[in-house]
C-alpha cells in the first residue's frame, strides 16, 4: 500500500511543480509593484486615394526602453487622400478630425500628451509636389496645424521618399514576422538568425520592392543599409512612381484615348462587357503620370464614353505597353532601365497586391500560387461580363470594373517586371495583416523614428521579471532534489527486496 501511495504522490508533485513553472513563465514583463499600462503611438498614412490612421501600443521594458508593439486600433476617414483637397483650402486638415477624435477616445487621457503622432504622405503628395509645390506645402501645413490642435505629441508631417516607403514596409514585415529578434525559451530576447522576408507594396500611385541582397549594387540609388539590433542589412529598394494601381488605371485609359481619339467613344479591352462610363478629360489628364498621353490642345471639360469589351489578350497587350522592357544599362533590370538583382527567398505582397490576388481567387476559384495559375485566373476574370462579376461579388459593385485591369497590372509587374518565376513566385505570400497588425509602411515608420527598433543589439533582456526567475529556479532545484530522493529510495527498496529474497 505504501509503495502504491508513493507512486501516486511523486507524479503529482512533479505535475504541481510543472504547473507553477508554467504560470511563472507567463508573468508579464513589468515590475510587480506597478499597475499595468501602455505607451501609445499614432501614424497617419496619407496615401494617394485615402488616409488611414493606426494607433499602436506597447509595454515598455524597464531595462532598455523597448517593447513589443501591437496595433491597438485603425481608422479610415471618409473622403480621398489629402492631395485630393488641393482646391479646397482647409479640407485636408478637417478630413483628419474623424480619426483624431477616435484616437482621443481610444487612448487613455493620461497618455495623450505622451503619445507621438507622425503623418507620412506618400506618392499622391509626391506627385502634387512635382506639379504644384506650393499647394503641397500648404496641405502639409494644414494637416500639421490640425494635429497640433489635439493634445498629442505631434512629431512631423512629411512627404516620404519612395525609398523610405519601401524600407519602412520591409521593416514592418520583418518585425511582425519576428525576423529580427524573438523571445527565446530561456526568457530573453534573442537574435532570430533567420533569413529576412522581402516586401512588395502596390499603392495607389507607386509600387515598391525591397529585399536583402548579397549582389553588388550596380546603381547606388537603389541601395540602402539599415542597422537594426546590431546587424547590418543591405537592402535593394526601388519605388516606381506612376506605377501604383490608381495611376496605372488612369494611364491605361489615357493611352487608349491617345490611340482611339479624345472624343466620342473609346473601347476598353480590360473593362467587362456591360460596363460603360462617361469621363471628363480633366479626370484623366490632371495627373503628371498621364502627361505623355495628353492631346496637344486639350479641352479638359470635354467628355469621352469608355465602353468595356472584356478582351484578355488585347488587355494584356495594352497594359504591357505601359512598361518599358527594351533598354537596360545594367547586367539585369526590372523595367524602365532600372537595375534589380535576382529575387530570392520569401516575399510578402501587400496593399493592392493583396486585394487583387484575393479577388482573383474569389471570382475564379483558382488558387493562384504559380505563374500559370495567375495567367489562367486573370484570363478567366477578364472574360467575365459585368453581370457575372456582380453575381460573384455583389458587395464590390463600385469597383468590379477595375479588377481585370488591376490583375493584369499585377501579372505583368510580378512575372515580367520583377521576374518572379515558377520557383520564386511560390514563395510570395499575399497578406493584409500579420500578428494582428496591418502590413504596410506605417508600423516600420513609427518603429524607426521612435527608436523602438534600436540600431545596436539588446543584450540579455529578460522576458520575465527577476522574482519569477528566482521562484522558477527554486522550484527546479526542489524538483531535482525530490527526483534524486525518489531514485535513491527506489534503489534502496530494490536492494532490500533482493536481500530479503536471498
Amino acid at each position: 500500500m505504501g509503495q502504491r501511495k508513493r507512486h501516486v504522490v511523486i507524479p503529482l508533485t512533479f505535475a504541481l511543480i510543472a504547473v507553477l513553472a508554467l504560470f511563472l513563465l507567463t508573468v508579464p514583463s513589468k515590475d510587480v509593484n506597478e499597475p499595468p499600462g501602455y505607451t501609445y503611438g499614432i501614424v497617419l498614412d496619407a496615401g494617394s486615394s485615402h488616409t488611414t490612421m493606426y494607433v499602436y501600443k506597447w509595454t515598455v521594458d524597464k531595462q532598455n526602453g523597448t517593447g513589443v508593439v501591437t496595433q491597438h486600433s485603425e481608422c479610415s476617414p471618409k473622403g480621398g487622400g489629402i492631395s485630393s483637397y488641393v482646391w479646397q483650402p482647409g479640407e485636408a486638415g478637417r478630413s483628419l478630425e474623424e480619426c483624431l477624435d477616435m484616437a482621443m477616445k481610444d487612448i487613455p487621457r493620461v497618455r495623450h500628451h505622451l503619445t507621438p503622432v507622425y503623418l507620412g504622405a506618400t506618392a499622391g503628395m509626391r506627385l502634387l509636389n512635382i506639379s504644384n509645390p506650393s499647394a503641397s506645402d500648404r496641405i502639409l501645413g494644414e494637416v500639421a496645424e490640425k494635429i497640433r490642435s489635439y493634445p498629442f505629441d505631434f512629431q512631423e508631417a512629411v512627404i516620404l521618399s519612395g525609398q523610405q516607403e519601401g524600407a519602412y514596409g520591409w521593416v514592418t514585415v520583418n518585425y511582425l514576422m519576428e525576423k529580427f529578434i524573438k523571445y527565446g525559451f530561456i526568457g530573453r530576447w534573442q537574435s532570430a538568425n533567420t533569413e529576412t522576408i522581402g516586401a512588395l507594396d502596390l499603392g495607389g500611385a507607386s509600387t515598391q520592392i525591397t529585399f536583402v541582397t548579397r549582389e553588388a549594387a550596380e546603381d547606388r540609388r537603389n541601395h540602402m543599409t539599415l542597422r537594426l539590433y546590431g546587424q547590418d542589412y543591405n537592402l535593394y529598394t526601388h519605388s516606381f512612381l506612376c506605377y501604383g494601381q490608381g495611376q496605372m488605371l488612369l494611364r491605361l485609359v489615357a493611352s487608349l484615348m491617345q490611340f482611339q481619339g479624345y472624343n466620342g467613344t473609346v473601347v476598353h479591352p480590360c473593362y467587362p462587357v456591360g460596363y460603360s462610363v462617361t469621363m471628363k478629360l480633366s479626370e484623366v489628364f490632371n495627373s503628371p503620370c498621364t502627361s505623355g498621353f495628353r492631346p496637344s490642345q486639350p479641352n479638359l471639360d470635354s467628355t469621352v464614353t469608355v465602353v468595356g469589351t472584356g478582351q484578355y489578350e488585347l488587355c494584356l497587350r495594352n497594359v504591357t505597353q505601359l512598361f518599358s522592357f527594351d533598354k537596360c544599362p545594367f547586367s539585369h533590370c526590372s523595367f524602365d532601365g532600372t537595375f534589380q538583382p535576382k529575387v530570392k527567398g520569401m516575399f510578402v505582397a501587400f496593399s493592392a497586391f493583396y486585394h487583387a490576388h484575393r479577388f482573383l481567387q474569389r471570382a475564379t476559384g483558382i488558387k493562384v500560387t504559380t505563374p500559370s495559375q495567375m495567367d489562367t485566373a486573370v484570363r478567366t476574370l477578364c472574360a467575365m461580363s459585368l453581370s457575372e462579376l456582380k453575381s460573384k461579388a455583389p458587395d464590390e459593385i463600385k469597383r468590379l470594373h477595375e479588377y481585370c485591369p488591376s490583375s493584369a497590372v499585377v501579372q505583368i509587374l510580378l512575372l515580367r517586371g520583377y521576374s518572379f518565376d515558377n520557383t520564386s513566385f511560390s514563395q510570395v505570400s499575399f497578406e493584409s495583416t500579420a500578428r494582428g497588425a496591418a502590413v504596410g509602411w506605417a508600423l516600420g515608420y513609427m518603429l524607426i523614428l521612435s527608436n523602438m527598433v534600436p540600431a545596436e543589439s539588446m543584450n540579455l533582456v529578460k522576458a520575465i521579471v527577476p522574482v519569477a526567475w528566482g521562484c522558477l529556479l527554486f522550484l527546479m532545484i526542489v524538483l531535482l532534489i525530490v527526483s534524486l530522493g525518489y531514485l535513491l529510495a527506489q534503489a534502496f527498496c530494490g536492494k532490500k527486496t533482493t536481500e530479503d529474497i536471498l
